[in-house]
This record gives structure tokens, C-alpha cells and sequence, in this order.
């Protein structure tokens, strides 16, 4: 944690023990701590320092001495951009929850501002960094997930939607994988009817992800343990249709055969396909 130097408790440090005892006796509040009095600086030396120790990599300290640019002169050009720049440095400390609270000010403040669009990419960031493997709770996701889309939404031409587009992608397989983990949790315990609706759920929402085919092999399954031909059937055809070559649709092949349960109309699985899910 960054410490501000405290000059005036030097000559006490060196006093021997018993002096000291005795000083700390008539004071009463010697060991007090007292804040530096304010010293203000011209706002260029306040920006130069704290560039200084981004460029030093003192991520945390930088975003300090950006922060003290704006509270000196809240009124100067270099106090907007100072603002930004402490959100970029905290972005880099690791310090996400300060990252954020400084791009929502500057949001909130400079809502015209040309560097807006930094802002809003630089908050989705700091969730994106945040994600969680999909064992634990997904809060995390589904805020990087809002965050990336509201840059895609109010800046669509701008580099920064182009690669929000690319990290929604992970974060949306994440709230996939997510819903599989509790639906094969399900379907293990017996809860078969809720292990339909994770599943289903994966089908119908996250179709691009590379949780879909086994999200359909897994309805093949539990159809069949529940005797639901036509519902597994249906499942079938449709991981048949977009997933042929998969490992996925050659299990489901399999309990299909088991359960005599093939396709009549289409003896290929590989163009199995019902209108009922159009894809």
C-alpha cells in the first residue's frame, strides 16, 4: 500500500526507550499519526509524476498521483485526461473495482468526451479480467458480458466493439459451460425434468458455443432414460443434422440404435433434420 512519509515523527523514533516512554506520558497523543499538510503543485509537475511512475510500472502509486492531479485542479485539460489515466492504471495494478469507479467518473462526467469510448471498453476489461472458471458463481461473467455489449452497442465501428466482439464470445461460453455443470449435476442426481431445462437451455440460447452438441446429446440421453421417443428423437436429428462428424452425435447414434428409436424418413443420420428446430 502506498504510504505518505510522516517527517515529523523522525526525531521520536530516536529517542531511547525511556525518553520515549516519558515523551509519549506528557504528549498523550504522541503516537498519533498526523497527515502531511497540503501542498499544492502545479498541475504540469502532478501529470509529469505520476506519467513518471506509470512508466516506472508503480501501476497503483500512478493511479494515485492521477487522482491528485484532479483534486488539485478538478478545473484544468490535464485533470480530464488525468482521470482516464487513473483508470488505466488501476486497470493495470489489478485494482479493478478503482478502475472502475474511475471510468464511470469520467463517464459520468465527460459523457462527450472523444475518449468516452476508452472509458466504456476500459470498465468491460476490468469484468472480462474478472471471469471466474464456470464452477463458481457467474456474476462476474454476466457483468463482462453486459459491459462488452454496451461498447458494441454505442461504438460498433470502433476497434474497441471489434475486439469486444471477440471476448464476448469466451464470455458467453462461459454462462454455457456454466448451465451444462448444473444440468450434468442434475442428471446425475436423478433430477432429470430440471437437467432438460439446463440443457434446453444451452440448445436454444448458446447455439454458437462449443457446449451445443453435447447440450443435445445429453437431451438424446435423458429422453430416452425417460422414455420420451419423439422428444429424443428430435434432439437427435437435430445434433445429426449440424453436428455429423462430432463424437457427441455418434454416442447419440448409439442409445438411438439401442432404443430402436432411428429416424424412419431418414436413414442417414448425417441429414437427419426436423422443421421443429430450425436452426
Amino acid at each position: 500500500m502506498f504510504r505518505l512519509p510522516f517527517p515529523q515523527l523522525a526525531p521520536i523514533v530516536r529517542l531511547a526507550p525511556v525518553a520515549l516512554a516519558a515523551a509519549l506520558l506528557v504528549s498523550g497523543c504522541a503516537a498519533e499519526k498526523k497527515p502531511d499538510e497540503y501542498v499544492e503543485k502545479p498541475v504540469s509537475t502532478l501529470y509529469d509524476d505520476a506519467m513518471a511512475r506509470l512508466s516506472a510500472q508503480e501501476y497503483k502509486e500512478a493511479g494515485q498521483a492521477f487522482e491528485e492531479v484532479e483534486r488539485q485542479h478538478p478545473y484544468s485539460v490535464w485533470a480530464v485526461k488525468a482521470q482516464l489515466m487513473a483508470a488505466y492504471a488501476y486497470y493495470e495494478a489489478g485494482k479493478f473495482d478503482d478502475a472502475i469507479l474511475a471510468a464511470d467518473r469520467f463517464i459520468e462526467l465527460y459523457p462527450a468526451n472523444a475518449d468516452v469510448s476508452y472509458a466504456y471498453y476500459l470498465k468491460a476489461l476490468c469484468y472480462y479480467e474478472q471471469i471466474s472458471d464456470v464452477g463458481r458463481d457467474q456474476k462476474m461473467t454476466l457483468d463482462a458480458r453486459a459491459a462488452l455489449n454496451e461498447v458494441i452497442k454505442r461504438f460498433p465501428d470502433s476497434e474497441y466493439a471489434r475486439d469486444a466482439r471477440l471476448k464476448l464470445d469466451l464470455t458467453t461460453d462461459h454462462l454455457a459451460g456454466k448451465e451444462m455443470e448444473i444440468g450434468r449435476y442434475y442428471e446425475k442426481t436423478g433430477n432429470l425434468l430440471s437437467a432438460i431445462n439446463r440443457f434446453q437451455a444451452v440448445a436454444t440460447n448458446y447455439q454458437t458455443t462449443s457446449h451445443a452438441p453435447e447440450a443435445l446429446y445429453r437431451l438424446v440421453e435423458v429422453y430416452t432414460k425417460l422414455g420420451l421417443k419423439t422428444e429424443a428423437k428430435k434432439s437427435g436429428a437435430v445434433l445429426g443434422y449440424n453436428y455429423p462428424g462430432s463424437d457427441w452425435y455418434l454416442m447419440a447414434y448409439r442409445i438411438l440404435v439401442e432404443d430402436d428409436n432411428l429416424p424412419e424418413a431418414a436413414p442417414e443420420p448425417a441429414r437427419w433434420y426436423n422443421k421443429l428446430w430450425p436452426w
